[in-house]
């Protein structure tokens, strides 16, 4: 992980490239499925409760589908616990600045939309353990690139391609380096190290530091 730490001074074009081993990606996916299982069977009564809580806080579902690409542009629906009111859009359409904001970063600081739940869920992350049903289905993986839906894929340029190479992840170098305190640039360079640079050291490493990250919440709205 060291090598990543100087990645602000780094060019995309001059990113090194690591090649991983043969033998990454079934390592990789046997990873992914175990901890998934695991995670899925202690935290099941917590997704549970949680959910119950939502339908009694708010009007809608509990679970939340969002349209996202996979790898290889395949695209597919990453669940989510909701965290947004259902009728929401409305009050973000009336506001001409998060409008603006969120068409630059898709991501809002204060978002009018989020119930009083969803805060506590987006602040811990606990409303993306449903995309572990989304690991196991092999559409995403635990470290990749931050999901992105069809039209934040523009922003990154000629390095679409190399971003698709690979199933986005639950948690990866964005979630630890700062989240949304990042810049959208900052957050296509550190994408396209991971891309370049994947290996089994870099995904244990990623997941070592992502617990520490959801405990201080850093950069999390």
């Amino acid at each position: 992980m060291g090598a990543v730490e100087n990645w602000r001074s780094v060019e995309i074009r001059d990113i090194p490239v690591t090649k991983a081993g043969w033998g990454y990606e079934l390592a990789k996916r046997a990873m992914d499925i175990a901890i998934s299982i695991i995670v899925l069977a202690v935290l099941s009564p917590l997704i549970i409760s949680i959910a119950l809580a939502i339908k009694l806080d708010s009007r809608g579902p509990a679970l939340y589908r969002r349209r996202v690409v996979g790898r290889n542009g395949k695209p597919f629906d990453a669940y989510k616990l909701r965290t947004m009111l259902e009728d929401g859009d409305p009050k973000l359409e009336q506001n001409s600045r998060l409008l603006e904001e969120f068409k630059n970063y898709h991501k809002l600081k204060d978002d009018p939309r989020i119930t009083r739940i969803g805060k506590i869920l987006r602040k811990t992350s606990i409303d993306e353990l449903p995309q572990l049903i989304n690991v196991l289905k092999g559409e995403m993986s635990l470290v990749g690139p931050r999901m992105i839906s069809f039209p934040e894929l523009v922003k990154f340029g000629e390095w679409q391609d190399l971003i698709l190479e690979v199933r986005p992840g639950i948690t990866g170098l964005w979630q630890v380096s700062g989240r949304s305190d990042l810049d959208y640039d900052e957050r296509v360079r550190l994408n396209v190290y991971y891309v370049n640079n994947r290996s089994l050291p870099l995904d244990l490493g990623i997941l070592a530091r992502t617990v520490p990250a959801v405990i201080t919440g850093r950069g999390a709205y």
